[in-house]
């Protein structure tokens, strides 16, 4: 329980770090969802490749495997709407 604590608090911290960044630095607000939905799509693709159909592949994970991709899915939208309300009270980011 405590090592999936800490991957869901890392997955976040690490998804809310880079999209703040990348926000910053691209001048966009939602990049970072969409490149986390890329990565999924991509899995997805990868999942259906192999010798199962994606229905069989996601029926085996269970919540502990899909709850770093949720803690990793909100750093990205907080990292979002952290950069628009500090564009809205008048911060500048390069």
């Amino acid at each position: 329980m405590l090592q999936l604590l800490i991957v869901t608090v890392l997955l976040f911290v690490l998804f809310f770090g880079l999209g703040f960044i990348l926000n910053m630095l691209m001048k966009t607000t939602w990049f970072p969802i969409y490149g986390y939905i890329a990565l999924l799509i991509g899995l997805f693709v990868y999942w259906e490749w192999g010798s199962g159909t994606l229905s069989a592949n996601l029926a085996e994970y269970t919540a502990v495997d899909y709850i770093p991709f949720i803690g990793g899915l909100i750093g990205a939208v907080l990292s979002g709407s952290t950069i628009r309300t500090l564009r809205r009270k008048g911060f500048k980011m390069f």
